[in-house]
């Protein structure tokens, strides 16, 4: 009877992690999309880009990307490139990346940033980008 259990079990958390990857991908698509207008609507109204710096994960270190875009956060972590994609900002601390740069790939969005952080720190990204817009106007 056990074996059976198990077999179910393992069945169920199958599913629910194929479930949680589909509904997943279907969020990163919209927050993609979303992006990808912020940073046309961005361009055509004239909202100036800056170069992204990325931090080390303790914050101490700061290294060049490459990148410009719009930070999407105070603190800076996350941000949208010009080519409309989503940039998180973090990096292990290097003597190389402080002397050359890093290169930083995009991450796949979130329709929330800052999900399962402290109180306050969650904001979506509709409102994050309408934000960056109008600190612009």
């Amino acid at each position: 009877m056990s074996d059976g259990w198990a077999e179910q079990r393992a069945r169920a958390i199958d599913a629910h992690a194929a479930d949680l990857a589909r509904r997943t991908a279907v969020e990163s698509e919209k927050a993609a999309a979303m992006l990808r207008e912020f940073a046309t609507v961005a361009r055509e109204r004239g909202v100036p880009s800056e170069p992204l710096v990325a931090r080390s994960y303790d914050g101490r270190r700061r290294f060049r990307t490459g990148l410009r875009g719009w930070y999407l956060r105070p603190d800076e972590g996350i941000a949208v490139g010009e080519d409309g994609r989503y940039y998180v900002l973090a990096v292990p601390g290097s003597l190389r990346g402080m002397l050359t740069g890093v290169t930083l790939a995009p991450s796949p969005p979130r329709l929330v940033l800052g999900e399962g952080g402290r109180d306050g720190e969650r904001v979506t990204l509709r409102a994050a980008l309408d934000h960056v817009l109008a600190r612009a106007s």
